[in-house]
């Protein structure tokens, strides 16, 4: 069944209770148990219902499909895509490239440390933010750069975080880069 399905049949996956997201999760499980190759397909469904990786799906998985659970942890940890923690309802990822890092990166990525009070690889505690680190996001000539979600935010500096931020917490996503200018 395409990874879709899964999430089609999964309204309000957000406010279902452990029960309900583990008894989605044995769907997924019964579809791809014979499925070869089907550890990764689903690592990604289980994902997308959980918004994580907790461990009791985990070991679900691992023996759903008869492997050793450090096989499965092991794949997880090696993936950055996937996590074992809860993610925010927004992702800021910041550029450490070296365009990015020379003009004011590690700056932006402190003052976001400060303002979230959360460290690269955490949820801020009212779950809205996760803060995460990229190398190159392709936008040098913008440096430094944010990427909030898919939105990206150019030549930002630290004092505009606050506004930045704002945006997303209130609900709108915006095609404002914290320039006044659109950059979609």
């Amino acid at each position: 069944m395409p990874f879709s399905t899964y999430l089609a049949k999964c309204p309000g996956c957000d406010e279902a209770g452990e029960e309900e997201l583990l008894a989605r999760l044995d769907d997924v499980l019964a579809d791809y148990s014979s499925v070869p190759g089907a550890l990764i397909p689903v690592l990604q469904i289980t994902q997308a219902i959980f918004g994580y990786l907790p461990e009791t799906a985990l070991k679900k998985i691992a023996a759903a499909l008869g492997k050793p659970y450090s096989e499965v942890a092991g794949v997880v940890g090696f993936y950055s895509y996937f996590t074992t923690v809860p993610r925010g309802q927004h992702l800021v990822r910041v550029c450490l490239g070296t365009a990015c890092y020379v003009r004011g990166g590690k700056e932006v990525l402190a003052a976001l440390k400060e303002l979230l009070r959360i460290e690269v690889g955490e949820t801020s505690s009212d779950r809205i933010f996760s803060l995460d680190v990229g190398r190159c996001f392709g936008a040098c000539g913008l440096a430094p750069v944010i990427m909030i979600d898919d939105d990206v935010h150019q030549r930002v500096r630290p004092g505009q975080l606050p506004k930045i931020l704002d945006q997303y917490r209130n609900g709108a996503d915006s095609d404002d880069n914290g320039n006044g200018e659109s950059d979609k």
